[in-house]
């Protein structure tokens, strides 16, 4: 059963235009997304500072008294929207709470930058981050929601051993949405919205079976750190974030996955519309210092 604010939060999505309507502005919903997030009230971190990551844009939050240790952010937003500023009040909560520092990624996106802009793009700031030292020293973690999640774990697989962990959140899988959660859970996220961002972030019909872009068909799932997997109730999303945990798990991963039940795709980002942000905000944390 969706949780009331869930429903609520699917009925307000309802006179939303959707994502593939011909002609959609794509840079002026981003622009639209940013300013409503810049418009939402944002906690305090000790120090925040935008820098360049050869080349990449990236922002550093050091909460105060951080431990050493660097979680590497990556956004969500079908690889097509968000960026650093509408996730700047998340990574400023996932700092707090974590107690590390987070380096939020502005990674490229499609439909200008087609895969593998934004997986390249990750690279090149971990190559940056082993060189400078930027965020000092610890180990580093991987974060991502949604296609973050896809980017988070495209980030380890690629590089072995890089992480300490791995957190992924309602992570996007599976291009051939070929799981059940597509026809018995796409409350306010559906079928179609999924098929429109793997149309633009890929750049051919091959890419659709590159590992790197569909990471459930990698060989390399059982060289992944701990992980953390967290699935939502109502996502169209559940079940390949879910079959993760179990393919994980069987080649003899440290994993946990948890789902959150009566949620949507989404809740974890806006922590003033859904209780349950904060408390998995909270959880995230717990993960990522018990892998100190």
């Amino acid at each position: 059963m969706l949780h009331p604010q869930a429903r609520a939060a699917v009925a307000a999505s309802a006179s939303v235009p959707p994502v593939w309507t011909p002609g959609r502005d794509i840079a002026a919903a981003r622009a639209a997304d940013r300013e409503a997030a810049l418009a939402q009230p944002r906690e305090d971190v000790a120090e925040v500072r935008d820098v360049d990551a050869d080349g990449v844009p990236c922002r550093v939050y050091v909460p105060a008294g951080a431990a050493p240790g660097t979680v590497v952010h990556l956004h969500g937003g079908g690889f097509v929207f968000n960026d650093v500023d509408v996730h700047d009040a998340a990574a400023r909560r996932l700092a707090n709470r974590s107690g590390l520092t987070v380096l939020s990624v502005d990674y490229r996106r499609p439909p200008e930058h087609r895969f593998p802009a934004a997986p390249d793009d990750v690279d090149t700031v971990l190559r940056w981050l082993e060189r400078t030292g930027e965020t000092g020293p610890g180990p580093t973690y991987v974060h991502g929601d949604s296609a973050g999640g896809n980017l988070a774990l495209v980030a380890a697989l690629r590089n072995p051993g890089r992480f300490r962990a791995v957190v992924l959140i309602y992570p996007f899988l599976d291009p051939s949405a070929g799981f059940g959660s597509y026809h018995t859970a796409a409350d306010g996220f559906g079928i179609q919205e999924a098929a429109w961002y793997w149309q633009q972030y890929a750049g051919s019909p091959a890419d659709l079976v590159d590992p790197d872009l569909a990471p459930l068909l990698s060989d390399r799932l059982g060289t992944l750190p701990p992980a953390l997997v967290v699935t939502g109730e109502h996502d169209p999303l559940r079940d390949e974030g879910e079959h993760l945990v179990a393919v994980l798990a069987e080649a003899g991963v440290e994993v946990v996955g948890t789902r959150y039940l009566g949620q949507v795709h989404g809740f974890w980002r806006h922590a003033d519309v859904f209780d349950a942000a904060e408390p998995l905000t909270r959880q995230v944390a717990g993960f990522l210092r018990q892998h100190a």
